[in-house]
């Protein structure tokens, strides 16, 4: 089974303490990094911790939830070997397993509400990457991080913008 951690800022702290123990019933691993309270935080704070996870190999897969779930996606995609999305519905979801090899799921708090998100984030979970032509642009997207990390991208793209 998945080890999965998570993290949400004050507005998503009430859907992420529903969906830890769905979770748990589901048989995940989770590890919960805060926040405990609705008191307002700093979402950049709390995607650093599941982020710093999954870039390390810590645990299998992230979730992270805030407002609309983007600044937490910016956040993540700054950690190395991190591709996270902000996603809202079932074919959001699907897709960014299957073509994106999605680890990261950021989850938009303010527009989920009471809504049950349990189908939702469990489909994520138990949807596989297809790899194929998706696997070399997935492989792409990594050597764009890796170039990024060195700081040639940006000159080799001045000099040949296809990359070839």
């Amino acid at each position: 089974m998945l080890k999965v951690s998570i993290a949400s800022d004050h507005r998503g702290v009430h859907i992420k303490a529903r969906l830890i123990q769905s979770l748990q019933a589901a048989g995940y691993t989770v590890h919960d990094e805060g926040t405990e309270s609705d008191s307002t935080v700093d979402y950049p704070d709390f995607a650093k911790k599941v982020a710093s996870k999954v870039s390390l190999g810590e645990v299998d897969r992230g979730i992270l939830i805030c407002g609309t779930g983007i600044g937490m996606s910016i956040t993540a995609n700054k950690y190395s070997g991190v591709r996270a999305a902000s996603c809202s519905g079932e074919v959001m979801v699907e897709m960014s397993r299957r073509h994106n090899d999605v680890n990261v799921l950021c989850l938009p708090g303010d527009m989920i509400g009471d809504r049950p998100i349990d189908d939702l984030v469990l489909l994520w979970l138990r949807t596989e990457f297809e790899g194929g032509r998706h696997a070399k642009r997935v492989s792409k997207i990594s050597e764009i991080e890796k170039a990024n990390l060195r700081g040639d991208s940006l000159k080799n793209e001045s000099t040949n913008p296809s990359g070839t």
